[in-house]
């Protein structure tokens, strides 16, 4: 699908979308803990059902009606031998270890990019675990069989913290006491809180947080077994921040459904929108954008990776140089987005330069209309959408249906405050 984005002002309300990170994970902890989960405001990216694919696989009852899930699970009893994850690189890190936990043999596999993501993590550390493992060169379809049986272990956290919240979430099922996971250059931190949230939400034991370096499993902890356990899924912050680039470009928008006080990593959207001149207003049940003095920012970006995108678009309106640290954590993504923003963007006219492990965009030169390409990347190809809202003239945007990875309802959304648009296949 192709979409063509005009020159527009906007103005207007949303209604921010589930959170992906918290639904999956939200997901994760409903199948491993006994009993039954009301899971109230559900998200539908594609994935959010790929995990919902992941735990009905895994033995998990799940009745959908549009606002609200109920599931009911006895733990991990698989019907499936094979594991679907679609797109989805945390419900495939996730799910993985969750799935070891049985001794029945399983296939985990993908499509798109997560095939050609490494899966050396696995391979390293399940062996120390009881599991048998074999991938395919380093990459998926893997072959596995537990059970796994929790030990004190030491990993990498450099590649992506989703490997650290599959094997928190999976001692937490087997009841671990007694052992430890020592940690090595942890990223994205706060994605490691989020998860610590969601398995004390739902009555199962959590680690001793040992300031990022380790987590133990001390005390044999009890899970609330069997009572129902009623979770509402909060607003996206990462789909929020192509708003917050959106405000700053073409105009005031107005943000429902977010948590000031999340644990979301890309919260950190409202210190850096306000180190480029936006004004960010919170009100009772929502948050007011809109545009003050625009100035260039610096910004590290190593802990939250998927603003990368939003800041290139809104950074290429602001005045001089603004730079972003952290870009080595943007090559394992659904493109290799230090690159796609670079080359999409300079077809646009935007000057974007790599730098060691920055980004530095040169902002204030104006963009002008041209045909682009997601790259099969959802956060690329809303990030050029809301760049052509102030360019001279139209963006047609190639490959525009892989918004639907994270945030389907992005094009109708961006119609609502005011942004023209056309959609083709």
């Amino acid at each position: 699908m192709n979409v063509r984005v005009s020159p527009a002002a906007i103005w207007g309300v949303i209604q921010v979308p589930a959170s992906k990170s918290a639904m999956q994970r939200a997901l994760g902890a409903a199948l491993i803990r006994s009993g039954k989960t009301l899971l109230r405001n559900p998200g539908h990216a594609a994935d959010d059902l790929a995990a919902l694919s992941c735990i009905r696989a895994l033995g998990a009852s799940v009745h959908c009606e549009p606002d609200a899930w109920t599931i009911d699970s006895q733990g991990i009893h698989p019907t499936d031998a094979v594991l679907g994850c679609g797109e989805s690189g945390l419900s495939m890190r996730m799910f993985t270890a969750i799935a070891a936990l049985t001794d029945r043999p399983l296939r985990i596999t993908g499509s798109g990019s997560l095939r050609n993501r490494p899966m050396h993590f696995f391979e390293k550390t399940f062996p120390a675990l009881g599991v048998q493992i074999k991938s395919n060169q380093g990459r998926l379809p893997l072959d596995i069989q537990g059970p796994l049986k929790p030990a004190s272990i030491r990993v990498d956290g450099s590649l992506s913290s989703q490997f650290l919240t599959g094997l928190l979430m999976a001692y937490a099922a087997a009841g671990a006491v007694g052992v430890e996971i020592e940690v090595t250059n942890l990223k994205s931190r706060p994605y490691i809180d989020l998860t610590l949230d969601l398995l004390k939400r739902f009555g199962l034991p959590v680690p001793e947080n040992r300031g990022y370096q380790s987590f133990s499993f001390t005390d044999k902890s009890v899970m609330s077994v069997g009572e129902t356990i009623e979770y509402t899924v909060e607003g996206d912050w990462s789909g929020a921040a192509f708003w917050f680039a959106a405000a700053a470009i073409s105009g005031p928008v107005e943000l429902f459904g977010l948590d000031n006080v999340s644990a979301q990593a890309d919260r950190t959207i409202l210190e850096v929108g306000r180190a480029a001149g936006l004004e960010v207003i919170n009100r009772p049940h929502s948050i007011q954008l809109r545009m003050g003095t625009p100035r260039a920012f610096e910004f590290d970006a190593t802990d939250c990776p998927d603003l990368f995108p939003p800041l290139v678009a809104m950074a290429m309106y602001l005045p001089g140089v603004s730079v972003i640290h952290g870009a080595d954590r943007l090559q394992h993504k659904e493109s290799d987005r230090a690159q796609a923003l670079k080359m999409e963007f300079e077809k646009l006219g935007g000057s974007v330069e790599i730098s060691e492990n920055s980004l530095r965009v040169n902002g204030g030169r104006g963009l002008r209309g041209a045909t682009v390409d997601s790259q099969g990347d959802h956060r690329i190809a809303m990030a050029l959408a809301v760049a052509a809202l102030g360019s001279t003239g139209p963006v047609n945007i190639q490959g525009a249906e892989a918004v639907g990875k994270s945030y389907p309802d992005f094009w109708r959304d961006l119609q609502t405050v005011g942004g023209s648009l056309s959609l083709t296949e």
